[in-house]
């Protein structure tokens, strides 16, 4: 079985456009007043915005930190 790659899905737009033509739907067959349909998509929106900065941030961190140790480790071998 294949490993899910929950980085990519999380930073998807298509993932949780998904999510949201899930979710819309769902809550209108079961009756919810369209106000709360609209805000239960928006924070679903912003919380994927939010989570997509968060983990873009960490890749961008983590680069920065492997690009350093790649420094780091050529300059000890040049003056080993």
């Amino acid at each position: 079985m294949k490993k899910i790659d929950w980085k990519s899905k999380l930073t998807s737009r298509k993932f949780w456009a998904a999510i949201i033509g899930f979710v819309t739907p769902t809550l209108f067959a079961f009756g919810v007043a369209d106000q709360t349909v609209a805000q239960v998509s928006g924070i679903i929106m912003a919380g994927a915005t939010l989570i997509a900065y968060i983990l873009g941030e960490g890749f961008v961190d983590m680069s920065r930190n492997d690009n350093a140790n790649d420094i780091d480790e050529s300059e000890d071998q040049d003056n080993g």
